[in-house]
């Protein structure tokens, strides 16, 4: 869900490409893995490398190719007429990136990548093209879809449901089961963002940010690893759920 670069050190892109070429039975209990191999035999997708705060594409230019993330992590920047920033999203290995392009042609958004990153270029209308031939492409490009639209709209919800303090916590709790899924530690994390950067994704002041961060501290869920508070030691991800399910109120309980 949002922008506190969460992240454990992400693996370069070369340990990454030694890493794809596991024999799928060590793929086990890796789908995410599992999915970037059957990619690559099907595409031989163009790898390309990006550094942190370069773009993969930007708002207003024109759509020709899905991104799939293969190392590092990006987030999503929509900018208002005003020239508001917006933090709309994250990116992190697995993850398809520029559907956002396909309606009428032009990307809503810049892509950023918050670390040196490698993404596979795939062109659309060859993705297309070979999917006529291989359905289970397909099937992998519609499930993408889905996720991301899953995800939004729990997003949506977290944003429209929660109080601040849950907001944050929600958001930490989910990063921390991305990184989980992709095999990185999750005892402790580098916050790469800062807490304004976290209160516009969440919709939060900064205050109610810091604020929300000193509970969550004082409430044994998490701890700060140094002076600067630049990482986070969350002892145990399940507790921030608990954190969060706290705030919720049962459906059945509104209509009493």
């Amino acid at each position: 869900m949002n922008p506190l670069h969460l992240q454990a050190p992400a693996p370069r892109p070369a340990a990454f490409l030694h890493q794809a070429g596991v024999p799928s039975s060590m793929e086990v209990g890796d789908p995410i893995g599992s999915r970037l191999r059957r990619l690559r035999e099907q595409l031989d997708p163009v790898r390309r490398v990006v550094h942190a705060g370069e773009t993969i594409f930007q708002a207003g230019e024109r759509f020709a190719h899905l991104h799939v993330v293969n190392a590092g992590l990006f987030k999503l920047i929509n900018t208002s007429a005003d020239g508001r920033e917006q933090v709309v999203g994250f990116k992190f290995r697995g993850d398809w990136i520029g559907f956002d392009g396909i309606a009428d042609g032009r990307h809503k958004s810049d892509a950023v990548a918050m670390d040196t990153s490698e993404v596979w270029v795939l062109p659309y209308e060859q993705l297309l093209a070979r999917s006529v031939q291989q359905p289970g492409l397909l099937g992998e490009l519609h499930a993408a879809m889905s996720r991301e639209i899953a995800h939004d709209r729990e997003s949506m919800m977290a944003l429209c449901t929660l109080p601040a303090d849950a907001r944050v916590a929600d958001f930490l709790r989910y990063w921390a089961e991305s990184l989980a899924m992709r095999g990185m530690r999750t005892d402790e994390i580098a916050l790469r963002l800062t807490r304004a950067e976290i209160g516009n994704y969440l919709g939060m002041t900064l205050e109610s940010v810091s604020r929300a961060l000193s509970k969550l501290v004082r409430a044994g869920v998490i701890a700060f690893c140094s002076k600067g508070r630049r990482d986070v030691r969350i002892p145990d991800v399940e507790a921030l759920g608990r954190f969060v399910q706290r705030y919720l109120v049962p459906a059945s309980a509104t209509l009493q």
